[in-house]
């Protein structure tokens, strides 16, 4: 299991409605709303790096509002 966590910016005004679609994607742990850089932060997993990178570029990227996204993979060193 690979879990990454995705950093989104959004439309001015986007991000509470970009938090609750993405919530509804399968693999999805948990969409937040946040301030700072980044308009949301989500917990996402996948069975393999391939499988979220899809998942990310053919589900997440594809939300109305979305300006940017930054994928951060989960390591245990």
């Amino acid at each position: 299991m690979v879990q990454a966590y995705i950093l989104i910016q959004t439309e001015v005004g986007k991000a509470s409605t970009v938090a609750e679609t993405i919530s509804a994607i399968p693999g999805v742990i948990q969409a937040e709303d946040v301030t700072g850089p980044y308009d949301v932060i989500v917990r996402a997993q996948a069975d393999t790096v391939d499988e979220l990178g899809r998942m990310v570029v053919a589900k997440v990227q594809q939300v109305e509002g979305i300006t940017r996204t930054l994928t951060c993979p989960v390591v245990h060193l």
